[in-house]
């Protein structure tokens, strides 16, 4: 199976809502079970509240910082990030073009919880 960066990318942003004021920047690429592929390009400010299960971040392209709680990580293009399920997270900096693939996975309240 092959799933395409460039044909989600076109089928972004997706209408603003509530709580993404500026248009939604992610779109579920694949599901497969528990596991979810997600691709986030976000533009502007991340709104992003704590997820459910364990996460992936795989950046392709872009830079930052991600917060998790009280720690601060830079990343780069080819860095892979990884957020446990529950934790207040989101991208406090990050250069225009950022793009990645955020893989969620396991049970509600991450592996090390089950």
């Amino acid at each position: 199976m092959k799933i395409s960066l460039k044909s989600n990318l076109e089928k972004l942003p997706l209408p603003a809502t509530q709580k993404w004021p500026e248009g939604v920047f992610d779109i579920e690429a694949f599901k497969n079970g528990s596991m979810s592929l997600i691709l986030f390009a976000p533009e502007g400010s991340d709104y992003q509240t704590p997820h459910k299960q364990d996460e992936l971040y795989i950046v392709l392209e872009g830079s930052g910082v991600l917060q998790v709680e009280n720690e601060s990580f830079d990343f780069e293009a080819g860095d892979v990030l990884f957020v446990p399920a529950l934790k207040e997270h989101r991208f406090i900096k990050f250069t225009d073009g950022i793009k990645m693939w955020a893989v969620f996975w396991g049970p509600i309240g991450g592996e090390q919880n089950a």
